[in-house]
């Protein structure tokens, strides 16, 4: 079972996803709604942060939040904006995954 720590980990990521794609909704912050939502999930992304360092080593908290951020954001790319989803691309975000599954083992 998860730990308090590590489930406010994956909500900040979760969170960090989320406000990466509203950037691209956005266009660039002039779109209100968009916008709006954008900021209300990086302030919860770094609140949900916060708490998760609270239980758990920022060294390993940061880079999870990180890795769960970009991977997410790299397939939704594909998904929503068309984004390539080269061999490359997908060796490198499973090259992150293990990142992170090693760093969960670890602590």
């Amino acid at each position: 079972m998860l730990s308090s720590g590590w489930l406010f980990l994956i909500i900040a990521g979760i969170l960090e996803i989320s406000w990466a794609i509203g950037l691209k909704y956005s266009e660039g912050l002039t779109k209100l709604k968009p916008t709006i939502f954008t900021v209300i999930a990086m302030i919860l992304s770094f609140v949900f942060l916060a708490k998760a360092v609270e239980k758990m080593p920022v060294g390993t908290a940061y880079a999870i939040w990180t890795g769960i951020g970009a991977v997410g954001t790299a397939i939704l790319g594909m998904i929503l904006f068309k984004e390539p989803a080269t061999a490359i691309r997908m060796v490198c975000m499973l090259l992150i995954v293990a990142g992170i599954v090693g760093l969960k083992f670890s602590s």
